[in-house]
């Protein structure tokens, strides 16, 4: 499944058309199984206070699986992979599954800001969840995202460098067997993302225009073997080198030198220490350590570095010259360039390239990762998330109480959140439901919704018994009566036509985008816009909002995609104490909701 399904979508390659079901179902299902095996593993082992750091698209379904386990603890997921824009993500069969899987945990830290904010737009685009503060809140809980570049353990680097018995002589070997000639060094998996075409291309390219490096310069290609090797592009890449060799090379010399190989460490370090030039050409790269310990190992000639800006570290090696590689011109002039770069900026480059990745070793991104979950920590324990509902002990207390008091959100909590509010018509399970509550004698049962009171008479009127308030908490029908209560007579209502000009405006200019207007309130909804520019355009409104809110006397209350102005110090939470004060003797009370609105409802209970 990873090489199949994973690895192709998160590096910008397509599915093949001839997907076969049986055979994708089978993968989907050995991934899950694993993942399970890894998730029952740490459980094994897990002692509270443990902080669990899991890596890579290998297991991005052990956050959830934990969650469920070890509900307590605190889990961290490190994606060394890019991650895709959401309408490349969107292909993957599994979607739905992968994102939810990820956001068990508490912490997601990506290579790269862009590749975070490509995960976060999977999320508002594929589940239709909220960014919040840095994060993405899903399932009731908060997950925070960020970015941390991967380093290398240079230390290690450069000591082994130092004291390999191997790495002097062959670099002895390498520059009698090139002398005179410029070294270009390429070292890169036989994978399609890795762009060895592309180099070679270029390098091609940069014979055809520069004719003065002709049999002056010699391109070293070590291309390892891979997991997702592939026969027919090892094949276009022999057939290139033969090709560049008979157009450029000479009996006496070729200009490309292929080894599809492994080579050992000495011999790595060797090639990197006399290379003039390093090129990295990747279309789609996580994170390339090649650049950086290419870095290393040119403390002493601090030769230059091309690097293409598809890859992850390209944010941080800065001073690295950058290349699109799919312009094999402009590639073709970076080594020109490069090639004949002067001492002095040679120097420069490398001092800048060799600060960071000295300063930013993989020491230092683990410390980070995992500081950067203790503050996870901190903020969680600082938050109070509900617990799962105790059905039998629910159920005890029920019977016990003399007296209950029933709650109920209406949108979202008694019916599902739909495109158009009005489609949002109780099922005639609910509708029995409803009727038997009331019929108890012990029960009040109230509906309390942000919905106008026209709305919930025309659906839930009906019901002998039901008690009411609509508008969050602007209007209360006690059971039993048909009158509704205004609980807003006495409220300065002229702001209602200044909020719905403003919801107007962001309505003309955000395409799906509606307002609906109530007796008491107005609401702007963009549930139907664009999930990423609906967001956008109601930050900008809320802050508009609330730069008026001074000298308006109003609510401003951020929904399920839409944003409701409503009078001053009216919510649902008054409704609740208002309740209460009027019947002391409750002895059971149950409230249910799942928006920030009903916020004010679960404060008034605690109070």
């Amino acid at each position: 499944y990873i090489y199949r399904y994973l690895w192709p979508i998160f590096h910008y390659m397509p599915l093949s058309e001839h997907q076969d079901k049986v055979l994708e179902n089978m993968a989907w299902k050995a991934y899950e199984e694993v993942n399970l095996l890894f998730a029952q593993k740490i459980v094994e082992v897990y002692k509270p206070g443990d902080l669990i750091w899991i890596q890579d698209y290998h297991l991005l379904l052990v956050p959830r699986m934990l969650r469920k386990m070890l509900p307590k603890s605190y889990i961290g997921l490190f994606l060394h992979s890019p991650f895709p824009s959401s309408e490349f993500f969107r292909c993957l069969p599994r979607r739905e599954e992968i994102l939810d899987g990820m956001l068990g945990a508490d912490l997601l830290c990506f290579q790269t800001y862009s590749y975070g904010r490509h995960f976060v737009s999977a999320c508002i685009r594929v589940m239709g969840y909220e960014s919040v503060g840095g994060g993405i809140e899903a399932n009731g809980r908060l997950t925070s995202i960020t970015h941390c570049p991967i380093g290398i353990d240079a230390d290690r680097i450069e000591s082994d460098r130092r004291r390999m018995p191997g790495v002097k002589p062959k670099m002895e070997a390498l520059k009698k067997l090139y002398e005179g000639k410029k070294i270009i060094v390429g070292r890169d998996k036989l994978d399609p993302t890795k762009g060895v075409l592309p180099k070679l291309r270029a390098f091609e390219e940069l014979l055809k225009r520069f004719p003065q490096w002709r049999n002056q310069v010699a391109l070293i290609q070590v291309t390892s073997p891979s997991p997702t090797d592939s026969p027919s592009l090892a094949t276009k890449i022999s057939e290139l080198v033969d090709h560049i060799n008979a157009t450029y090379g000479t009996l006496h010399f070729q200009p490309v030198h292929h080894y599809h190989q492994t080579i050992e460490r000495d011999e790595y370090f060797a090639l990197l220490s006399v290379a003039d030039l390093a090129v990295i050409t990747s279309v789609r790269d996580g994170m390339n350590t090649t650049s950086m310990e290419y870095t290393i190992c040119q403390k002493e000639f601090k030769n230059p570095l091309i690097l293409s800006e598809f890859t992850g570290v390209t944010g941080s090696m800065k001073a690295a010259i950058k290349v699109n590689p799919w312009d094999l011109g402009g590639v073709a002039k970076a080594i020109d360039q490069c090639l004949n770069m002067s001492e002095a900026e040679k120097k420069q480059r490398h001092a800048q390239l060799y600060s960071r990745v000295i300063s930013h070793s993989s020491a230092v991104w683990a410390s980070t990762l995992l500081l950067q979950l203790l503050d996870c920590l901190r903020s969680d324990q600082a938050m109070q998330y509900v617990k799962l509902l105790d059905e039998v002990h629910l159920m005890k207390k029920y019977n016990e109480a003399e007296k209950r008091l029933l709650l109920f959100d209406y949108d979202g909590t008694l019916t599902p959140i739909v495109k158009n509010p009005k489609d949002a018509i109780p099922p005639p399970g609910l509708i029995e439901a409803l009727n038997k509550l009331c019929s108890d004698s012990k029960n009040i049962v109230y509906i309390i919704s942000g919905r106008d009171g026209a709305f919930l008479q025309e659906h839930l009127g009906e019901i002998k018994g039901l008690g009411m308030s609509a508008e969050h908490g602007c209007y209360l029908r006690e059971p039993g009566s048909e009158e509704w209560i205004d609980l807003t007579v006495d409220f300065e209502m002229g702001w209602m036509n200044d909020v719905e000009e403003i919801f107007k405006y962001y309505e003309a200019r955000t395409l799906g985008a509606f307002v609906e207007t109530k007796t008491s309130s107005v609401t702007w909804h963009y549930r139907n816009a664009d999930p990423e520019f609906g967001l956008f355009q109601a930050k900008e409104c809320q802050a508009l909002l609330e730069s008026l809110q001074e000298r308006m006397p109003i609510d401003i209350l951020k929904g399920k995609k839409n944003i409701e102005c409503r009078p001053a110090h009216t919510n649902k939470g008054e409704i609740v104490k208002r309740l209460l004060y009027s019947t002391p003797e409750i002895g059971f009370a149950l409230c249910a909701g799942d928006d920030k609105t009903d916020e004010d409802m679960f404060r008034a209970l605690k109070q």
